[in-house]
């Protein structure tokens, strides 16, 4: 088995080429990593990243297209539905329209 730091690298490459305005599920990224049905592993690497981390972390979401909410500001905000927003990506129903937004590879 490769070392966690070459599995780490390998999702973070992935991640960082999803294209603005666009989300991917862990499942995908895992699988464009070479790391099929190791979703849970990007999970726990983006959960890890370092939080000053230029990685588009907020891009990667569930296969169902909901969010994560761990990661709250001090106003008690998600602040990944914030920086979605920021990009165009809204929710509806606390959920990401996929077949709208969803990057296709």
């Amino acid at each position: 088995m490769q070392d966690t730091n070459e599995l780490q690298r390998q999702i973070l490459e992935v991640v960082a080429l999803i294209p603005y305005g666009k989300v991917a599920s862990y499942g995908q990224v895992a699988k464009l990593a070479g790391l099929p049905k190791h979703a849970r592993l990007v999970g726990y690497v983006l959960k890890h990243l370092d939080s000053q981390s230029k990685i588009p972390w907020h891009r990667v979401i569930n296969s169902q297209g909901k969010i994560s909410v761990h990661r709250l500001n001090e106003q008690g905000e998600n602040v990944q539905k914030i920086l979605l927003n920021e990009e165009g990506i809204y929710l509806l129903n606390n959920k990401v329209n996929l077949k709208t937004f969803g990057w296709n590879t």
